[in-house]
């Protein structure tokens, strides 16, 4: 059980504001109920003298706590429903199929409950995720060589203008102009620390982030520009390869990354990263240490400039990158998220502790 008064007080805050940057990083048992929770947990938040912080699920198992029923501690932070699991089940059994009000009916599911457990799941609502989906079909189609006019009626749409328009805002371009080079697939994958966002091709892993990293979604929108490529929902060999690692990592039996990665960045944004690859885990440099390691000391601007740049959270380590001063200094995950990275590290993978 953590004691230091000073990081109970931070974790209450964290729990009254249901933070999701601090899911991963404790758990709160309440005494006066006898249940467990993760700080985003949706139940009516305990007065403080009833809570007890603890870093991981075991230690609040062993303190005599249950699992709390609403947010399920002991499952990954964005639990998936029973409702989002049926609907998904439901698409991919007839994915070209256009949802009315009667097929909600028809599953015993309320449409407005859908909409918002999937905004919440995959920060897109159920009739975007299955437009999404159609839309992904129609790509695979267009790029086999069936006629787009087939493909617009088979996506059941009767209006080819409406079809163009509906393709053009999920894939970024209309269906006669994409590139087959240039199709790119993104996946949700649950973390200890929360969920991230997962973006491939057949080969490489473009993108690596916290889905409530802010700015998450220009990052991805810069990127599908640069590019001038399609993201559409879906898994390639690099995401099912990074989602086995990134497992493997939380569970402290593997400190180095082989999925296969795009750069994408300036030529001195590459060298960065690169010399951000050979940072040993548990262990800090500053970015003054790595400018110095580049032969360009006075460039430590430039290299925290590259170091926000990262768009390979983890795998890239720009967490292990701290400031002269010995201050944790910024991350796109979150304050929190960096330092328990870095002390999961420190200990070799075994469950942080830090003040107990």
């Amino acid at each position: 059980m953590i004691h230091n008064e000073v990081r109970k007080v931070e974790y209450y805050k964290a729990l009254v504001e249901k933070r999701t940057d601090y899911e991963g990083v404790f758990y709160v048992g309440v005494t006066s109920t006898g249940v467990f929770c993760r700080p985003t947990c949706p139940a009516r938040k305990p007065k403080y003298e009833n809570c007890e912080f603890y870093q991981t699920a075991q230690q609040a198992l062993l303190a005599s706590f249950r699992p709390c029923q609403r947010c399920r501690p002991l499952s990954h932070p964005n639990h998936v429903s029973d409702i989002v699991r049926l609907l998904v089940e439901a698409i991919e059994q007839n994915p070209e199929k256009r949802w009315k009000a009667q097929d909600f009916r028809a599953l015993s599911i309320d449409e407005s409950t859908a909409r918002r457990q999937f905004k919440k799941r995959f920060g897109m609502t159920f009739v975007e995720y299955a437009r999404a989906r159609r839309m992904g079909l129609a790509l695979k189609s267009i790029r086999s060589g069936e006629k787009i006019i087939n493909t617009q009626l088979a996506s059941g749409y009767d209006s080819s203008s409406g079809f163009r328009d509906a393709f053009s805002r999920i894939m970024g371009a209309p269906p006669t102009l994409l590139d087959d080079n240039r199709i790119l697939k993104a996946d949700w994958l649950d973390t200890q620390l929360g969920p991230m966002i997962a973006i491939a091709d057949e080969n490489e892993l473009y993108l690596l982030e916290f889905v409530d990293r802010r700015g998450l979604e220009r990052e991805i929108e810069r990127l599908r520009k640069s590019l001038k490529a399609a993201i559409i929902p879906g898994r390639t060999e690099p995401i099912r390869s990074i989602e086995q690692e990134l497992t493997h990592y939380f569970d402290g039996s593997l400190t180095e990354f082989k999925t296969p990665l795009r750069l994408l960045g300036s030529a001195f944004q590459q060298l960065v990263w690169e010399q951000l690859r050979q940072i040993t885990p548990g262990e800090t440099h500053s970015y003054a240490d790595i400018a110095l390691a580049l032969g360009k000391p006075t460039a430590y601007r430039a290299v925290a400039q590259a170091n926000g740049a990262n768009q390979l959270a983890i795998v890239i380590p720009c967490h292990r990158v701290i400031n002269s001063d010995g201050k944790l200094g910024g991350y796109g995950g979150g304050i929190v998220r960096k330092e328990w990275l870095l002390h999961h590290e420190k200990q070799g993978g075994s469950p942080c502790e830090k003040s107990t």
